[in-house]
């Protein structure tokens, strides 16, 4: 063995080690895949992988997606050992409070890691979207000798990300985009929790992939860094296609549970951790060791990231020397920042006098006003894009050898596309919006919710929102979707009940930029409300706002509504109004932006000492009682929708002003 052998084999045991102790330690983890999987990874991190640990976010280093992220272990090893800001102590700290390393990658918690990643399947599409967004730049600012943005995606993945329904809607696309530029490294250890793959998943995965339009390299010997190497310089060469490097790796390699379910999820036991030392040369004391030549040697990263990361900063002024303004706009992308008066002429989209329109298509005109000034506005819909109304006017369809059209079109994969949308916000440079129907939100909550967890700036265009959608019925009719969304931390839904609070639900998605934002859209027209009439629809980008009132001094009853219901409150309020009752009616298109406003401006909306409350939604009742209490009423559909056309479907289920009108009645006699 040659010293080179030697120290590669050092090292990648250092890995395997840091990761068996910082699991025994916790009394929890997965220490399997972070032993099998260790060759692999180091050849990717030591000899391909262009990174700088001294500056996590320099934008052109390639990036690295750990989808299968319950081998956390194995990149928060390879963050220390190549110099990130993630201490040995950080390592002895896994999976406790507080720490930077969770039980599984969590974006923001230790510099390095690109995104969240732990439910199956999701690191993979993510890294879908990464690929597309390194595309689509390119496209937009590269120039003939001034290449600015060059960088490669890798992901590594396992069985059971293989088997998840996301990694086949994503992987499909990605075959069908070209996206040249994508690294997949399959894990194939034939192990799942509950035992041998041979269970449930017999399938040549590589004729799959090879049917998708990707590249497929191997299997190659997980333990033979030639081999792996050689894959992955092959894998890099196809500039037409993704790549998957099949690696066949053994679970656990060394210790006495090697190659069985036993070391997926559970620490391998003080005495096993021992004879796996003991069985690869490794020092069964201390723990968590380093030896000197490791890190001497993979702390190279830092001086190679340095070099590669000034080499870009100096093109990248030559660049600016030639395209000045282009230089401006990519940087200002890569801040996140939006240009100077995106928002401009959004407020005289829908003056006084406009015709009814449904939100749906109010929200394509506000999309296209701000897509004209925004160039980071990009993203598509599930085959719905006509009925969402998501297309970018005269903008291109982003395609295999055409990256420089902003329309994705996704196909029927609701689930890779939003698990694509957190991969382009994680990559910096893109506002990603998503269009589909409010019911099939349902098929994309995961990504959802781990958009909502990082933090990420998504817009998803939710369309077709109630039973107002009429013939196509229940299976199409969301009754219980805008409540199950609200539940979701962090993740604002905005819906409006006109034009005008269309154009303040898009102004404060795209003004946020510490969460995601779904706007939730009608099929059916809704009259505009007039500003000058109703001069509260300028506040609706608080979340909620007195819509109108009869009357002077402290209201006798609130009646609240969202959406195309908050004009069946309206008019309910009209009616009681004329019956002699004081009456106040609000509009809440947004719950977790109006809770979020100062507690006087919501006690001025809604004032604690009225007590008769009734809401009205087209949805499930559940929650409502948030805003009227246990004194109030809610009229809504606690039950599944029905086919007919949709005013009668409004009748017959009793969201109407005269529901609204007998439940504020009993209220007020009471």
């Amino acid at each position: 063995m040659t010293d080179r052998n030697a120290l590669d084999e050092l090292c990648i045991n250092t890995i395997r080690f840091l990761a068996v102790d910082a699991v025994e330690r916790a009394n929890s983890g997965h220490p399997g895949a972070p032993m099998g999987a260790a060759p692999v990874a180091y050849v990717l991190w030591d000899r391909f992988l262009r990174h700088n640990p001294a500056d996590p976010a320099w934008p052109d280093r390639d990036r690295f997606v750990l989808s299968a992220g319950h081998a956390s272990m194995l990149l928060y090893s390879l963050l220390h050992l190549t110099g990130y800001d993630v201490r040995l102590e950080d390592l002895k700290a896994f999976r406790q409070w507080g720490s930077a390393t969770p039980g599984h990658p969590e974006r923001g918690d230790a510099p390095g890691v690109e995104t969240t990643t732990g439910p199956l399947g999701q690191g993979f599409a993510n890294g879908v979207g990464i690929a597309m967004a390194e595309m689509a730049l390119a496209a937009s600012y590269n120039r003939p000798g001034h290449e600015i943005v060059d960088h490669a995606t890798y992901v590594l993945c396992s069985d059971g990300d293989l088997m998840e329904g996301v990694a086949s809607e994503a992987a499909s696309l990605a075959g069908t985009l070209g996206l040249g530029k994508l690294v997949c490294l399959y894990d194939d250890n034939r192990i799942t929790i509950e035992g041998s793959t041979d269970l449930t998943f017999k399938e040549d995965v590589g004729a799959r992939f090879r049917a998708y339009g990707w590249q497929v390299v191997g299997p190659v010997d997980g333990l033979d860094l030639g081999a792996v190497g050689g894959a992955i310089e092959e894998a890099r060469g196809d500039s037409g296609r993704p790549s998957l490097v099949v690696c066949r790796t053994t679970i656990g390699y060394g210790s006495p549970k090697e190659n069985t379910a036993d070391v997926h999820g559970s620490p391998l036991g003080r005495d096993a951790a021992l004879e796996a030392k003991t069985r690869l040369g490794w020092p069964r004391e201390p723990e968590f060791l380093v030896p000197d030549e490791v890190a001497d040697h993979m702390r190279h990263a830092l001086d190679r990231g340095d070099a590669e990361e000034r080499d870009w900063k100096e093109r990248l002024a030559a660049y600016a020397s030639e395209y000045g303004d282009l230089a401006v706009e990519f940087s200002e992308r890569l801040a996140g920042k939006l240009p100077a008066g995106w928002d401009d002429g959004l407020d005289g989209l829908f003056g006084p006098g406009s015709d009814a329109v449904a939100t749906r298509a109010a929200s394509g005109k506000v999309l296209n006003s701000i897509a004209a000034k925004a160039p980071a506005l990009f993203g598509g819909s599930a085959d719905l894009a006509p009925s969402n109304k998501t297309s970018i006017d005269g903008a291109g369809s982003f395609a295999a050898g055409d990256h420089s059209g902003r329309n994705i079109h996704f196909g029927v994969r609701e689930h890779a596309m939003g698990s694509i949308a957190n991969g382009l916000a994680v990559h910096g440079g893109f506002v990603p919006y998503t269009g589909t129907f409010l019911t099939f939100s349902d098929y994309m909550r995961p990504p959802m919710r781990l958009a909502a967890m990082m933090g990420l700036r998504v817009v998803y265009v939710f369309t077709h929102d109630s039973i107002g959608l009429g013939e196509d019925g229940p299976t199409h009719q969301p009754v219980e979707h805008l409540m199950s969304l609200r539940a979701v931390p962090n993740l604002s839904v905005f819906r409006p009940a006109d034009a005008g609070e269309t154009v303040e639900g898009w102004k404060a998605a795209l003004a946020r930029r510490d969460g995601p934002t779904a706007l939730v859209l009608s099929r059916q027209k809704l009259p505009v409300l007039d500003p000058d009439e109703f001069p509260g629809v300028r506040s609706a980008g608080r979340g909620g706002y007195v819509l109108w009132e009869s009357g002077e001094g402290q209201p006798e009853v609130i009646l609240l509504g969202t959406g195309s219901e908050a004009h069946v409150a309206l008019a309910a309020g009209r009616e009681l109004a004329g019956r002699g009752r004081r009456a106040r009616v609000v509009s809440l298109p947004c719950w977790q932006l109006f809770d979020g406003q100062p507690r006087e401006y919501r006690e001025s909306v809604l004032p604690p000492a009225v007590t008769a409350r009734v809401a009205v939604e087209a949805g499930v009742t559940l929650g409502w009682e948030h805003y009227v209490g246990l004194a109030g009423e809610t009229v809504g559909i606690d039950r599944f929708g029905a086919s007919a056309p949709y005013q009668t479907i409004y009748e017959e289920l009793g969201i109407t002003a005269a529901s609204v009108v007998a439940r504020a009645e009993v209220l007020l006699r009471v």
